[in-house]
């Protein structure tokens, strides 16, 4: 088998295994978050958070599928390690940026919900003035 074809199945392997452990890990997890930011709305969250892993996978999975193939051909072992190493770790890379991004927007509405939460409601009259005359 050519040690080109070797890497692009290493790297697929290895690439979809990270994204599914990713989004498992961040479905799971980040389920409490969106409670909280959607104030303990669970149907919400639940459906918000299945959006946001099938968001996930389609990017991510996008974007491995176009960065498999390559104009070099690889001579060795060091040259399969070294294809490799550069594939996964823009995967990588590409995966926390995407984690980054959702968990920046979603601390934004959270922030947005606690401000509103912790206003002063306003303050009713507590008197009244007469016009002044000739105003």
């Amino acid at each position: 088998m050519d040690r080109t074809v070797i890497a692009y199945v290493i790297y697929l392997l290895v690439s979809v295994a990270l994204t599914i452990w990713v989004a498992r890990t961040l479905s799971r997890n980040g389920r409490i978050f969106l409670a909280d930011v959607l104030h303990g709305n669970e149907q919400l969250a639940d459906a918000v958070n299945h959006l946001l892993v099938v968001g996930f996978y389609l990017v991510n999975l996008g974007f491995v599928a176009l960065y498999l193939s390559s104009d070099q051909t690889i001579e060795d072992t060091r040259g399969i390690f070294e294809a490799l190493s550069t594939k996964l770790g823009v995967v990588l890379l590409v995966l926390g940026v995407m984690h980054l991004g959702n968990v920046y927007v979603l601390n934004k509405i959270r922030r947005r919900g606690v401000m509103e939460r912790e206003q002063m409601p306003p303050v009713g009259p507590q008197d009244w003035v007469a016009p002044q005359a000739g105003a």
